[in-house]
């Protein structure tokens, strides 16, 4: 780097700093101190830590260490805190044993009387405190009632357990609010938190989690699970008590055990956290001789980064964890979450919900439903990037603002997203549009605007193909955060038979070769870390109609596309038509003669034969070649192949035989519709693609003549969308994605 660039920089840095502190006061750093309770709030307060800790120019970091990361039967695991090279200030001895209802009161209670002269020696100037524990939310009241300023994390959730009514208790009692998801941010605006005080940046914990997988993980699944274990056939075991139904979920964890002996594959078992019941669960653990059976390993404690390996490449986890519905979704990871415990948690496609836990039988046949299984990459809960939001946040607070909360009655808003300079995220999603000459992809916002667009030739190999794919769609992710878009999931359109459950190409148009048997979505979902959608371009067209179209609001209505070939898609009561065998809506392949011209799927008479692109083409050709084809005012250039355009143009320039050409091909397209109207009888009927215009009059001509009466009053008309294929791929991400959260 250039020696003025470098001193460029660190003026600029200087001068932040500057700003930052004067507004301050005293041009000082802003004091912050971290509380952590036990290993779970670790591993999302470690890297907000570790971001603090880079930056001393700006923070000093004071860390308090209580709850069950001083207790031996919970694994020490204030360990793991020095071992990451952090001073640890205060160490506070909360906990009174007995892992009860009347210990967990006395336990806040005695974090109350211990926590005023840890604060009043610090000193801080904010706060940051995590989630929904009692120790958070003795942590939180001291606080509160000290005048020290308050940072929440993960407020806003909800799970279905008293650990809801502790979380949102600590909301009330915080200053300013880090939440994960957007509808986590739109509850905090519902319970009257001020909107400008509220950060959605994502879970810190993902920040690690979305680096973590291609790391070395044999070596720490053969540590802690033996050495003949292999990736993928091993199970991870999590299960807390539920404080409000203590005999219910000691039971169901016996029934878990049951069902994880008869399953029989090796299964890392964790011990449960310090909540009223864990001790009865470990009791269970005990007689069972878990800890002593050939295919379990039990453990107090596995250090985090460990731990995201073991999940990571586990054939199942299975419990009632928060880990298994939010952190193991990054990985795709099969889960089996049971009871009520995370019962309000959003989840990915992952995670098998076994609400009435209460037969061994019941949990093996969800274990045999899971486990191996691989499905899409969440990022429900963040997408890598949450700690340097916090940070940033961090350096925004004015500590010569009131401290008095301020409660705010606004209407909930719908789809609004602020970062911390108030910038409005945009919902957005990977659109990916496979066609027979050309690749393209584009980041597309909720409202359907195509913020960027990118465009190559399409490989004619599967190798090349694949690989600039997964090239395009990188660039065009790193992109999307420069504009300020939060990216949900890629959809993919392409030509061919689609499984779209599975995400596979079955088959392939004949314009796109070595693509047969294709998966789209465990290349894509494994390199960006997100969920994948894939379907024929046909059905993205109709679905592209139906959010964005003129198809919006219908129940029943078909897209014909009219291009190099013929395709479509059946929009039926708001759902669309896959049909058994992912073949429905082939409505190309609708044969209008029995004696009409060879079809490329290898029958004859068909629409396609007729009125597509391609048919065209090869008439223009015909006439071409025949001298037939160029008129007045025409020219075909030599090194310019003749197609179906060079036809239209004849046929406008008063070439008869071009007319008659056209004519019957509207007409083949004009009897195909009829078909389409007698069979399935829809409220309209979009003709999509660059031949649409040059068809419309003639089939609405064919439908006045050969239809039946009850439905010549359905309308036909051109669609309005320029890129329905992109549309259409970009409405599988943001329909699905949007109606799960909200």
């Amino acid at each position: 780097m250039p020696l003025h660039s470098s001193l460029g920089n660190r003026m600029r840095l200087l001068i932040k700093k500057k700003q930052i502190m004067e507004k301050n006061g005293n041009n000082r750093k802003l004091r912050v101190c971290v509380a952590t309770c036990n290993r779970a709030d670790y591993s999302k307060l470690a890297p907000i830590m570790f971001g603090i800790k880079t930056e001393p120019e700006f923070f000093e970091l004071d860390v308090v260490v209580l709850g069950s990361h001083l207790i031996d039967d919970y694994g020490n695991t204030y360990r793991m805190i020095e071992q990451d090279d952090f001073d640890i200030n205060t160490r506070l001895h909360t906990i009174v044993r007995g892992e009860d209802e009347a210990a967990m009161v006395e336990s806040v209670g005695l974090a109350l009387v211990k926590l005023p002269d840890v604060l009043n020696r610090l000193k801080p100037d904010i706060m940051i405190v995590h989630g929904d524990r009692f120790d958070a939310l003795a942590l939180a009241t001291s606080a509160a009632l000290m005048n020290i300023r308050i940072l929440h994390i993960e407020g806003g959730e909800v799970s279905g357990t008293i650990d809801d009514s502790i979380r949102h208790a600590i909301t009330k009692l915080a200053h300013y609010h880090v939440c994960c998801t957007r509808s986590a941010e739109q509850h905090l605006i519902s319970m009257c938190e001020d909107h400008d005080r509220i950060l959605l940046a994502g879970c810190p914990s993902y920040d690690k989690l979305l680096s973590a997988k291609n790391k070395d993980y044999m070596s720490i699944i053969r540590m802690w699970l033996g050495d003949d274990v292999k990736s993928k056939d091993y199970i991870v075991a999590l299960q807390h008590p539920v404080t409000t139904d203590i005999k219910h979920s000691i039971k169901m964890f016996e029934l878990t055990l049951d069902a994880l002996i008869s399953f029989n594959k090796r299964t890392l078992v964790l011990f449960p956290n310090i909540d009223a019941g864990s001790k009865e669960m470990v009791r269970v653990m005990r007689k069972k001789g878990i800890e002593h059976h050939p295919n379990f390993r039990a453990v107090k404690h596995v250090p985090f980064d460990q731990f995201i390996q073991l999940v990571a490449h586990a054939g199942c986890m299975i419990g009632n964890s928060s880990c298994g519905v939010r952190e193991v979704g990054a990985f795709g990871t099969p889960v089996i979450n049971l009871g009520t415990r995370q019962i309000g948690r959003e989840t990915g496609e992952n995670v098998l919900h076994v609400r009435d836990a209460d037969t061994q039988d019941k949990i093996l046949q969800a274990l045999h439903l899971q486990f191996g299984k691989q499905y899409p990459c969440s990022k429900i809960y963040g997408d890598g990037n949450a700690v340097p939001r916090i940070l940033k946040f961090l350096k925004s607070i004015d500590l010569q603002e009131p401290l008095q909360k301020k409660f705010c009655f606004p209407p909930v808003k719908e789809n609004i997203s602020q970062d911390i300079d108030h910038i409005l995220e945009t919902l957005s999603a990977l659109a990916v549009d496979l066609g027979g000459t050309n690749l393209r992809v584009a980041i597309v916002s909720m409202k359907g605007e195509i913020v960027k667009k990118y465009t190559q030739f399409n490989p004619k190999t599967y190798e090349e193909r694949i690989n600039l794919i997964l090239q395009m769609c990188v660039e065009a992710a790193a992109e999307a955060v420069k504009l300020n878009c939060r990216i949900l999931g890629v959809g993919i359109s392409t030509g061919g038979r689609v499984n779209p459950r599975e995400g596979i190409v079955l088959h392939s148009t004949k314009l796109i070769q070595e693509w047969n048997s294709v998966d789209l979505r465990t290349p894509l979902s494994d390199t960006l870390h997100l969920p994948v959608w894939v379907d024929n371009d046909g059905n993205c067209a109709a679905l592209a109609e139906r959010k964005f179209g003129q198809g919006k609001g219908l129940e029943n209505f078909v897209t014909l596309i009219t291009g190099t070939g013929i395709g479509g898609g059946i929009i039926h009561q708001h759902e669309l038509i896959h049909g058994s065998s992912f073949c429905a809506a082939e409505l190309g392949h609708l044969v209008v003669s029995l004696d009409g011209p060879d079809c490329s799927c290898g029958s004859h008479g068909c629409i396609e034969a007729y009125a597509s692109g391609m048919a065209l083409q090869r008439e223009a050709k015909k006439l071409h070649d025949e001298d037939l084809l160029l008129v007045e005012g025409m020219s075909v250039p030599k090194d310019e192949a003749v197609g179906a355009l060079h036809l239209i143009q004849a046929a406008k320039l008063g070439n008869a035989k071009a007319q008659s050409i056209l004519r019957t091909a509207g007409t083949a397209l004009g009897l195909g519709v009829v078909n389409i109207l007698h069979t399935m009888n829809p409220s309209l009927v979009i003709l999509s693609g660059v031949l649409a215009s040059h068809y419309i009059h003639i089939v609405k001509d064919i439908i006045r003549q050969q239809a039946l009466s009850s439905v010549q009053d359905v309308d036909v008309v051109v669609s309005d969308l320029v890129d329905p294929a992109l549309l259409g791929a970009a409405s599988m991400v943001l329909d699905y994605t949007t109606r799960r959260i909200y």
